[in-house]
């Protein structure tokens, strides 16, 4: 029997080729409470943890638009502490004028997506279970299985029923709402010519199909 593949310790950090350079700096520093750690002119490196940078920000003049629909990197994603934090990162955004495009409970996350200003997108997630036993029991749930993109949610009218006290038991719990199609998924998330797609797909499907002579 052959040794298995040694497997990295963690995943260490992100880069991103920026086309508006101050304006993802700051996304970024406000989304995630980042500070900078290390500024070398075109490269700036943060970090909001102890590690030596989590993301790093490259200026590169003369890049593409992001159109959102080549083969690539989808999204990457962040966890808070908890539904509080969360929220509260939510209404900070908020009130920068920063709105999110897609806010969703995955079953086994509460999720928040962003898009920074080079179209990137980024999921800021609270985990709904407590363990990772849990969780990836739940993913082999009927509930799951259903409906694996999310039930959407209001984070105003969320963050008022946490305000007013409901338990965090209540607040975790997803509503069962049955299969859902991906072309419910939102335009800003999915970028235009795949929203566009996957609506002519639905469209396509629910034609009458001709009887045959």
């Amino acid at each position: 029997m052959s040794n298995p593949i040694p497997a990295p310790t963690k995943l260490a950090h992100l880069v991103l080729n920026a086309r508006h350079f101050d304006q993802q700096i700051e996304f970024y520093q406000l989304l995630l409470g980042a500070r900078i750690v290390h500024d070398a002119g075109d490269i700036v490196f943060l970090s909001y943890d102890d590690e030596h940078h989590r993301l790093a920000i490259a200026r590169r003049p003369g890049l593409l638009p992001n159109l959102r629909n080549m083969a690539g990197v989808d999204h990457h994603a962040y966890t808070y502490e908890n539904l509080d934090v969360l929220l509260g990162t939510w209404q900070r955004m908020k009130t920068a004028g920063y709105e999110p495009i897609w806010c969703t409970h995955h079953g086994g996350t509460i999720s928040i997506y962003y898009q920074d200003a080079d179209r990137n997108v980024v999921e800021t997630q609270v985990d709904v279970f407590h363990s990772m036993e849990e969780t990836n029991a739940y993913l082999l749930s009927e509930d799951f299985q259903a409906n694996p993109i999310g039930v959407d949610f209001d984070p105003q009218t969320l963050r008022e029923r946490l305000q007013r006290g409901e338990s965090w038991e209540t607040l975790r719990q997803r509503t069962p709402s049955g299969p859902r199609d991906p072309s419910t998924i939102p335009r800003a998330y999915l970028g235009g010519f795949n929203w566009l797609m996957l609506k002519l797909g639905k469209l396509l499907s629910r034609a009458p199909k001709q009887q045959g002579v």
